[in-house]
């Protein structure tokens, strides 16, 4: 089975229960595979990156086989303001930076006929815009599991940042970690490159992206502003490494 959010922001939990800890969120228009269906509850994969957790069942819209595949084919638009709405009859829905507006053109899934007037991204834009679309992020909260500019984590930060500009990254900072180029110092970085960190146990936990003159911008009680180091991230306002360097590595 296959369905499709339609709400703005809906947690995805470790468990199935409201209590459980939120792992990600879903946002309006993601599309995603039920892995199991109990009363209350389903076990979902989403479409994008392949994650995992459990959902509502009344935070969804189930779609068919058909529905599902025409939308994973049509071209990807995200809205591309902080807040936005989509409208139809009797419906006025706020969206966030990010939101998957790929289904409104195909009748059969957009029965409600929504409408979004709003400024959307598609296609792959150059690596320099990256960090564009990093600042309209900017002091944004830390909230762990969080995609949007409400609430964000470091690699929900970094994997939004690239799917706005049409790349396709993993969710997790450890996942993001496998992929790409790793750099041996950070005079070959370029901007958009990401820099990961990694604990006492050497388990990455930690993953910002490189911008110009050995700054990073990360999310680490907000999207934030520091400076980066052979060491670390060097905090701007407390003078004070947080972060220990592992890798960086260039993903496109």
């Amino acid at each position: 089975m296959f369905a499709i959010c339609h709400l703005a922001i809906v947690p995805l939990r470790f468990e199935p229960s409201d209590r459980s800890e939120m792992v990600s969120q879903v946002l309006f228009g993601e599309t995603f595979t039920i892995l199991e269906k109990r009363e209350k509850w389903s076990k979902i994969q989403l479409t994008a990156d392949e994650y995992e957790g459990w959902i509502d069942n009344k935070q969804y819209t189930e779609i068919s086989v058909d529905q599902f595949n025409q939308i994973k084919q049509n071209p990807k638009f995200y809205c591309a303001d902080l807040i936005d709405y989509v409208t139809g009859t009797n419906t006025l829905l706020p969206i966030s930076l990010g939101s998957n507006l790929s289904f409104l053109s195909l009748s059969e899934i957009n029965k409600d006929q929504l409408v979004f007037e709003g400024k959307a991204i598609t296609g792959t834009q150059p690596k320099t815009n990256l960090l564009q679309t990093a600042f309209l992020y900017l002091n944004a909260p830390y909230l762990w599991g969080g995609k949007t500019p409400f609430g964000i984590d470091c690699s929900g930060f970094t994997q939004m940042v690239y799917r706005l500009n049409g790349y396709s990254i993993p969710r997790d900072a450890s996942q993001q970690a496998r992929i790409g180029e790793a750099l041996s110092f950070i005079e070959e970085s370029e901007v958009g490159d990401l820099a990961f960190f990694d604990n006492d146990e050497g388990n990455i936990v930690h993953v910002g992206i490189i911008m110009e003159n050995n700054y990073i911008i990360h999310a680490h009680g907000k999207v934030r502003i520091d400076r980066l180091d052979h060491l670390g991230i060097l905090n701007i306002d407390s003078g004070r490494h947080t972060h220990k360097l592992r890798v960086i590595k260039k993903i496109i």
